[in-house]
Formats: structure tokens, C-alpha cells, sequence
């Protein structure tokens, strides 16, 4: 079994993931996912009419202004010759950073008076260093500490590596405050990449206060708002009171199901990122578009954002509003959630998501794809839960949580959304921990338009089912089972719930010494299927 120990390099994530997956190479794995997809009965978003929608944009704030929420396409993936997964949008990003590289003025922050002694206040140094822009701002090793940084357009921000420059917030900064952001939220800001350095929020300077953010995106380490053309490379993130890393609107909006914020990000890649201790979340995204998520590591939150109990605090979040998120060999430990799909019940849901490669060690729900609110045959169906691929993933024993006391572990759990496709799908049990009778996997909640390829199971014999396809008025329906291997694994192998039109089972074989190795309450489709050892290998009791 790996452990994720907090020194972890993330660009070991790729060679971890491709010791656990099937797939040759990340080309193999998501060109195979790609024409899963294209092969799928796709389901084409529909919005429903709403005749308060006109009058509404008419009155809600500036920043809260209703926009009509459309899918993005999914689009081709690129991948290098040395086997790297790169958006189609990828050439864009790198044109655009040769442009930052070549338009600024390289200087040293000591220059202008920083002493980064850990005890002197840097910050006026930091505002006289960057100027109006244009600025290429080395900071030499050393603690710096600062009232919060302000990026103006064409910044680029170098230290000597984590853990030697560290620039921490000052102890009289307000609990709502930034560690590092852009300048104007209003106009939006452009080309700024933040490198090699340590951020720390300093959350000794607000005591055993109860909750450690203030609201919306405040009290973060670095947060990208309305900007275009933002890099993050090489940078540690230790104890924000909300988020590690925030690609975000200046203001989040809950106007419904459809509606999205203005003044969004677009064009932002992160690459090779550390962070811990987070209130809320690792890296999260809100409202904002083409984004780029590599080589990461989020581990250990501390979940002080929410209330004791009660804190989902995820590794990575791609939340309201997102669209065309890209996330390759990320890696996550511990954490409520590992990677989290999501939207809260009163905004859209995060849509057009690629994955290629994604690590999950002991996070309480490795991979947790759903949109709040829309979940129940009495709740309305999401007219934004759209489009997610995932390939080359690996969820390694999870477990229940003191973050959040009453829920209950899983490896996948898929809820509302539609045309979903994960391939290559690696889930590792500990035979001796007690599930108490849970599913590992879980499709449910009017998710639609689901396929499960090449998926590898074992070692959770203390739970009750391996996966389970929910039914009922608020199940899951057109769901396919593909080149699925379970063998020592839990009581039951595969549970289909009643009341389910389309449910195929492809080239599937479980092999266990449990109660049921298929226990169908509706009628699947089986091909070249087969269950042995199981005291039961087949029961099917189609509801009526």
C-alpha cells in the first residue's frame, strides 16, 4: 500500500498512478476514454425554460449578473511525445507565457528594502518591487513577512524554492485576508505567474477562533479572480483559513441552477503544488473556464472553515460553475473528499471535466462527482451536470473521518451527473477495516448516461457491496458495466437497485467467497458475465 507522507514530491504522482493502472500509457487510456464517451448515448444538456430569468439579470448586482449557463464541448485531448496530457487549448497558454516572459523587467526585492528576516513587515518593499507592472520580482531565500501581496498585470513572482523563500502573512492581518491575489477585481488582471516559493497564512495569528475564513473567497493563500493568463508552478501552501489555491469570480453566485458569475478566470494552469492544512479546500475552482490542474498534492485539511463535524474538505474542488477542467496526475491523502465535482443546490454545476491520472490515498470519498439540490425525484433535474471523462485513477483504502462525522466512505460516488465515463479505474481495499456494511462505489441520485470501464477491485471484505447502481424514483438509469475484475472483495459483488431501464454488464467477472455475486432487483443485460465462489452467484428479483 502507498503512503503519502507530507514530503511527497508530486511529480512522483505519474509513476505512482502507472504502478496501479492498466493502461500502457496516458495516450492508451484516454483516446479508450474518449470513444467511450463518443460511443455513449449521450444526453444533450436541456434548459428549462424560466420566466423570472430576464427579470432577474435585470436587478441582481454587478457581480452576481445572471449569464445563461451552456455546456462547453468536450474536446480532443493533446498528448505529448513524452506521453504528457496537455489541453487542446494548450498552444494558447503557451504563446501567451512567452509573451509574459519577454515583457518584463527582472529585479530583486531586496532592492527595495525587504529583509526577510521573518520579523521585519516586507510589504511596502513587495508594492515598491512590483511597481505598476511588468516586473519579473526574485525573492531571494528568506521569510518575508508581509500585509498581503497585490499582482498588477505582467507579473511573474520567483523564489528560491519551497521551503526556502517563504513569504508569511503578518499577525495584525485581518482573518479575512489574502496572502497573495491580483490587483483589480473589477477590471481583471492578466498575465501573472506566481514560482517557487512558500505561502503561509499564519494561522496562529487568529488563536482557537471557531471558524478560521470570513466569506466568499477571502482567507486564502493565492487567489486568482478575474484573471486571464495566470501560472502557479512550484509552490507550497500551508494553513489558509479557506483555500490553498482559488481560481474564482471576485464574488460567487447562488441566483439558480443556470445562472453564473461574471467577471470569471479563464486560461490558469497549476503545476507541481503542495498544500495542507486547509479550512475549506486544497485547490478549488468557481465560475471560471479552461483551467489547468497538474502534478499537485493536497493533504491533511484541517476543516476549520466549517463546523466541527461537518467540514468537506476536499484535495481538489472543481465547484459552481466551472467549465472545461483539465486535472492530470494529481495526487490527494486524507482529505474529506479527494477530487470533488460539485455545485451547491442553488448555482450551476461544474461541467466538461478531464481527468488522466488522479491518486487517492485515505481520503474519505476518493472521487465525489454530484450537484447539491438536485438528487431527489422532487428536487429539479440539473440543467448543468454535464461531461465528465476520468481515466488512470486510483482510490486506495477509504475511510470514514473526523472531518465529517456521520457520512460514509467510498471509492466513486457519481450523483446527478450525466455522460460520465471513468476507465481504468483502480480501487484497493484493507481487507481488515470495517466498512459497516457500505457500497464502495456508488451510482445513484438521477445520475444518467454512466459507463465503468476497466475497472480492478479488491480487499474490502468488511464491506456489503463492491458497487451498487441505486434504484428507486431517485436511482440512476442507462448505466454500463465494462471489463470489470473483483476478486476478494465484498459480501456482494454488483447491486442493482429496482425500477432501472438500462443497465448493461459487459465482460465482467467477480470472484469472491461472499452471499451474492450479482443482486439484480432489474433486468441487466449481461455479456459474458461471471461470478464464482459466491454462495449465490446470480439473484435477480426484477421489481414489478
Amino acid at each position: 500500500m502507498v503512503i503519502l507522507e507530507d514530503t511527497h514530491d508530486p511529480y512522483q504522482n505519474g509513476r505512482l498512478i502507472a504502478e496501479y493502472t492498466e493502461s500502457n500509457t496516458n495516450l492508451a487510456a484516454i483516446t479508450h476514454a474518449e470513444q467511450l464517451m463518443n460511443e455513449s448515448p449521450f444526453v444533450a444538456p436541456r434548459r428549462a425554460p424560466h420566466p423570472s430569468r430576464y427579470l432577474r439579470s435585470l436587478i441582481s448586482p454587478l457581480f452576481l449578473t445572471d449569464r445563461d449557463k451552456h455546456i462547453l464541448p468536450l474536446t480532443k485531448a493533446f498528448v505529448s511525445q513524452q506521453d504528457e496530457v496537455r489541453p487542446s487549448w494548450f498552444g494558447r497558454l503557451t504563446y501567451e507565457f512567452e509573451q509574459l516572459a519577454c515583457q518584463v523587467e527582472k529585479v530583486d526585492v531586496r532592492t527595495y528594502g525587504a529583509i526577510g528576516d521573518g520579523k521585519t513587515d516586507d510589504t511596502l518593499a513587495f508594492k515598491k518591487a512590483l511597481a505598476d507592472g511588468h516586473r519579473q520580482v526574485h525573492v531571494p531565500a528568506g521569510t518575508y513577512i508581509v500585509r498581503g501581496i497585490r499582482l498588477p498585470n505582467f507579473t511573474i513572482l520567483t523564489g528560491d524554492g519551497k521551503g526556502r523563500t517563504i513569504l508569511k502573512l503578518h499577525d495584525d492581518a485581518p482573518k479575512g485576508r489574502r496572502l497573495i491575489t491580483n490587483q483589480n477585481y473589477l477590471l481583471g488582471n492578466h498575465h501573472l505567474l506566481v514560482e517557487k516559493m512558500t505561502l503561509d497564512w499564519n494561522i496562529a495569528r487568529i488563536g482557537d477562533a471557531k471558524k478560521s475564513s470570513t466569506w466568499g473567497n477571502h482567507s486564502s493563500c493565492l487567489t486568482y479572480a478575474h484573471v486571464t493568463y495566470g501560472w502557479v508552478f512550484d509552490v507550497e501552501a500551508v494553513d489558509p483559513g479557506l483555500h490553498c489555491f482559488d481560481i474564482s469570480t471576485p464574488y460567487y453566485n447562488y441566483n439558480g441552477d443556470g445562472a453564473r458569475a461574471n467577471l470569471s478566470s479563464s486560461f490558469i494552469w497549476f503545476d507541481g503544488l503542495t498544500g495542507s492544512g486547509f479550512g475549506d479546500d486544497g485547490i478549488t475552482t468557481h465560475h471560471s473556464d479552461h483551467l489547468f490542474i497538474s502534478n499537485c498534492f493536497m493533504h491533511d485539511p484541517s476543516g476549520r472553515a466549517h463546523a466541527v463535524g461537518f467540514s468537506n474538505s476536499n484535495g481538489i474542488e472543481i465547484d459552481d460553475g466551472s467549465r472545461d477542467v483539465w486535472l492530470f496526475n494529481n495526487a490527494t491523502s486524507r482529505c474529506f473528499g479527494g477530487l470533488e465535482i460539485k455545485a451547491h443546490a442553488t448555482s450551476s454545476a461544474a461541467s466538461t471535466v478531464k481527468i488522466v491520472g488522479h491518486l487517492s490515498i485515505d481520503d474519505h470519498r476518493s472521487f465525489n462527482f454530484r450537484h447539491i439540490g438536485h438528487h431527489q425525484a422532487t428536487d429539479p433535474t440539473s440543467q448543468t451536470a454535464y461531461n465528465i471523462i476520468a481515466t488512470r485513477l486510483v482510490a486506495q483504502t477509504p475511510q470514514y473521518t473526523p472531518l465529517y462525522a456521520n457520512s460514509k466512505p467510498r471509492a466513486l460516488v457519481v450523483s446527478a451527473y450525466r455522460n460520465v465515463v471513468i476507465h481504468d479505474f483502480t480501487v484497493l481495499g484493507d481487507p481488515n477495516y470495517d466498512y459497516q456494511e457500505q457500497p464502495v462505489i456508488g451510482i445513484q441520485y438521477k445520475a444518467e448516461n454512466v459507463t465503468l470501464s476497466q475497472v480492478k477491485m479488491t480487499g474490502f471484505r468488511q464491506a456489503k457491496t463492491d458497487i451498487q447502481v441505486f434504484g428507486g424514483e431517485n436511482g440512476a438509469d442507462d448505466v454500463r458495466l465494462i471489463d470489470v475484475r473483483i476478486e476478494d472483495s465484498a459480501r456482494h459483488g454488483i447491486t442493482i437497485g429496482p425500477h432501472i431501464e438500462r443497465v448493461r454488464l459487459t465482460n465482467v467477472a467477480i470472484k469472491g467467497d461472499g452471499t451474492v455475486g450479482l443482486n439484480a432487483k432489474s433486468e441487466p443485460e449481461l455479456e459474458r458475465f461471471i461470478a464464482t465462489g459466491y454462495q449465490v452467484p446470480v439473484r435477480t428479483h426484477p421489481s414489478a
